[in-house]
C-alpha cells in the first residue's frame, strides 16, 4: 500500500468483521445484536466528528482552542471515573479524583510536550492532542481501577482499619495495606502492557506511524516516548490519588466514616 489514504470503499470492506460477529452471536443465541450494532454505529460516527473538529482545528492552530479541547478531554475522563466507580462516591472523594487527575496529566503533559519532544509552538494541536488522548486514557484506566480498590478494599477491611486506629495508628498507617493494594491494581495492566509490547504486540501509535510510511526505526522512537509518558502520568496520578484520597474515608478525629454521598445517606 506505500502510505496510500484508506478508501471509504476500503475502510467499509472491514465492517464485513461485525457481520461475521452478528451472525456468530445470532446462531449462538447469544442476544447481542442491539448492542454491538449501536456501539459499531457510535464508534463511527463519534470518529468521523472527531475527525473533522481535528482536521479544522490542525489547520486552524489556537492556543486557546487546544486548551480548550484538553480541558474537555479531562472533564470527560473526571466524569467517567465517576460513573464507574462501582460503590457511591462522596463529595470530598470525588474533588480528589479530580485534583490527582487534573494535577498528574498537567504535569506529565507539559514535561512529555515541552521536554521530551519539543514541540514547537507548545500548543500544536498535531501533537498535543493525540499524546493528551492517550495520556488522559490510560490514567483515567488506572485511576478508574485505583478507585474502585480503594473503595472495595475499604469497605470489606473495616474492622481492621479500626482495629489499627484503636490500637494507636493514624489513618495513612491503617490504610497502607489497602493503597498499597489501589496502586498495585492500577498499575497492574500498564505494566503488563509494557511487558508484551515489541514481542505478543505492536502498538497502534506504531502501527499507524508505519503503515503511514514512517521509518520503523523512527516509529519506535515515538512509541517509546509515548509510553514511558503513559507510565509516568498512570504512575504520578494513581500515587497522588490514593495519598489524598483515603483522607476522604476519615473525618476530622481520624475516625472512619462511610464513603456515601449525601444521595445515597438520604435513601438510608
Amino acid at each position: 500500500m506505500h502510505g496510500s489514504d484508506l478508501t471509504l470503499w476500503q475502510l467499509a470492506s472491514a465492517y464485513i468483521f461485525i457481520l461475521i460477529l452478528l451472525v456468530i452471536v445470532k446462531i449462538k443465541g447469544i442476544h447481542r445484536e442491539r448492542e454491538i450494532l449501536i456501539s459499531s454505529v457510535r464508534m463511527t460516527v463519534q470518529l468521523m466528528i472527531v475527525g473533522y473538529i481535528l482536521a479544522y482545528i490542525f489547520g486552524h492552530a489556537n492556543p486557546l482552542a487546544t486548551v480548550l479541547i484538553l480541558l474537555l478531554m479531562l472533564l470527560f475522563a473526571i466524569y467517567n471515573i465517576f460513573q464507574r466507580a462501582k460503590l457511591p462516591l462522596n463529595r470530598v472523594l470525588k474533588k480528589r479524583i479530580a485534583l490527582a487527575m487534573c494535577i498528574g496529566v498537567a504535569a506529565t503533559l507539559s514535561y512529555f510536550v515541552l521536554v521530551t519532544l519539543s514541540v514547537s509552538p507548545w500548543y500544536n494541536p498535531r501533537y498535543v492532542i493525540p499524546i493528551a488522548g492517550m495520556i488522559i486514557g490510560n490514567t483515567m484506566t488506572g485511576v478508574s481501577l485505583g478507585v474502585n480498590t480503594l473503595l472495595e478494599g475499604m469497605r470489606s477491611k473495616r474492622n481492621l482499619v479500626e482495629t489499627a486506629l484503636m490500637l494507636g495508628g493514624t489513618p495513612a498507617d491503617a490504610s497502607r495495606p489497602i493503597l498499597n493494594q489501589a496502586f498495585d491494581s492500577a498499575m497492574l495492566p500498564t505494566i503488563n502492557s509494557m511487558v508484551g509490547m515489541g514481542i505478543v504486540f505492536l502498538p497502534g501509535m506504531m502501527t499507524g506511524q508505519i503503515i503511514g510510511g514512517a521509518s520503523p526505526l523512527q516509529a519506535i522512537r515515538y512509541q517509546i516516548a509515548v509510553m514511558l509518558g503513559i507510565v509516568g502520568g498512570a504512575s504520578l496520578t494513581v500515587l497522588l490519588f490514593v495519598e489524598i484520597g483515603y483522607k476522604a474515608f476519615f473525618n476530622n478525629r481520624s475516625q472512619l466514616r462511610e464513603p456515601f454521598n449525601e444521595h445515597e445517606k438520604a435513601k438510608r
